[in-house]
């Protein structure tokens, strides 16, 4: 029978995970929201003086600007969250996260106000970034250090269905307003309500994080460490192979991500004539296929280590966009095998790594730098992988005349990186902080074998 203290922990660790859970699901309603609305509607709204390919590269340069001021929000908060612990600043990165995406909600477009639309899409965006730099890292922390060591990669995971539920619940939500509204009054306000509707879940997720108790790790650390005056740097100082490494293995999640949940969309509706509400349903189809695998693969990695999944899956994903994209560019006719080609690659493969990379990264830096380290890694080199993707994705096929065959050599080659980068982060392990899952510590009390892979 469990004891009082056993008891409270449990309900503890269940007011984490739901608190992380529903914060993960606004970072991403949020993100996926203005992805989808940048390539369908801001080229239209705050670009109109532009050529349509260019509108929707400048709406898409906004995207990106989000990710410029994500690594600040990381390092901002970060260092706070490190300093004065991760519950009272997860509080914070809440509400500023939300008011960011209410805001945009609000913003009138280019005809009404001429050159203040587009200042303040992007003011807004950064302030969205701001917020969402420090959100990721200490919604993770929160479930990996208050679960069980031999749970960790398991609970670290279930924030990370945050992804899925975002995706889900943005592509029902534009869906619906793209089915049942004109085109006119979706692109006058329609798709403002699916901005503003975000105010709901803010208050919920701000209620249940005022209740949950400070990670026992933060706490250890605390008291028996010496006080970190700036984590980063002390990251830096002391794990900078791990750092690179780390961003390194962080370059397909971004990639892939924005190439097969972002670019796609453009890609079925502009280049292969799919329509709209249905190349939504097909995100949410493989958002809900996403929502089971990325539990499925913690549970795995707690069992054969969460580099071994992550590395393969990194590799795997990379080389599965040449399978997705044949089909969407040469069966895109067929709605069936167009679910397929996104539910696989995204909806399993794509899960193995976005569900193990918060515990593989948490697990390489001890709890006095972590929320700094993990953040910076997540926010900076997403810069890179994941904002400039749209981007760069337009231009590809632009270049290749409409095929998507750059793209997928592109995607390619990131799954390449990160693999490899995975393996650096497994031998660094091995020979500097210790894993924490227990299975990773017997794998690393057995030397490599020539040829054995990541």
């Amino acid at each position: 029978m469990k004891t009082a203290a056993e008891r409270d922990h449990d309900r503890n660790l269940r007011r984490v995970v739901v608190s992380s859970l529903v914060g993960a699901v606004i970072e991403w309603y949020d993100f996926f929201l203005y992805g989808v609305v940048a390539g369908l509607i801001f080229n239209h709204l705050y670009f109109p003086e532009f050529d349509a390919r260019v509108g929707t590269m400048l709406a898409f340069a906004t995207f990106a600007v989000g990710f410029v001021a994500r690594p600040l929000g990381g390092l901002v908060f970060g260092h706070f969250g490190d300093k004065i612990g991760r519950k009272k600043v997860l509080v914070l990165t809440l509400m500023i996260m939300g008011a960011g995406t209410v805001a945009i909600g609000c913003i009138p477009s280019y005809q009404s106000i001429g050159l203040w639309a587009p200042v303040l899409l992007i003011l807004c965006r950064v302030a969205q970034g701001l917020g969402l730099g420090g959100e990721w890292g200490g919604a993770v922390l929160m479930s990996f250090e208050s679960a069980p060591a031999h749970k960790r990669a398991f609970y670290a995971s279930l924030p990370q269905i945050g992804l899925s539920l975002g995706l889900l619940l943005a592509s029902g939500v534009i869906g619906f307003f793209s089915a049942v509204l004109s085109n006119e009054a979706f692109l006058s306000w329609g798709w403002r309500v699916a901005f503003i509707m975000s105010a709901g879940l803010l208050f919920v997720g701000s209620y249940i994080r005022s209740s949950v108790h400070e990670t026992k790790d933060f706490a250890e650390a605390k008291a028996k460490m010496p006080e970190v005056k700036y984590p980063l740097l002390d990251a830096f100082k002391r794990y900078p192979r791990m750092m690179l490494a780390c961003m390194g293995a962080r370059l397909i999640d971004g990639v892939a991500f924005n190439t097969f949940a972002v670019f796609s969309l453009s890609y079925l509706t502009q280049n292969r004539g799919l329509d709209r509400s249905a190349s939504l349903v097909v995100v949410m189809i493989a958002s809900v296929v996403m929502s089971f695998f990325i539990p499925f693969w913690g549970y795995v990695a707690d069992r054969i280590g969460k580099a071994r999944v992550f590395g393969s899956c990194a590799l795997l994903l990379g080389i599965l966009g040449f399978p997705a994209f044949w089909t969407f560019h040469n069966y895109s006719e067929n709605y069936l095998l167009v679910c397929l080609a996104l539910a696989l690659p995204f909806g399993v493969i794509y899960a193995a790594v976005f569900g193990t990379m918060s515990s593989l990264f948490s697990d390489s830096f001890d709890p006095s730098v972590r929320y700094s380290a993990i953040s910076f890694v997540y926010q900076f080199s997403g810069i890179f992988a994941a904002g400039m993707t749209p981007m760069v994705a337009t231009m590809l096929v632009a270049w290749d005349g409409g095929e998507p065959w750059y793209l997928c050599a592109y995607l390619c080659a990131a799954g390449l990186i990160s693999a490899a980068c995975t393996f650096w982060i497994r031998r660094l392990n091995r020979n500097g902080f210790p894993p924490a899952s227990p299975v990773e510590e017997e794998e690393a009390a057995v030397p490599l074998l020539e040829g054995e892979s990541a």
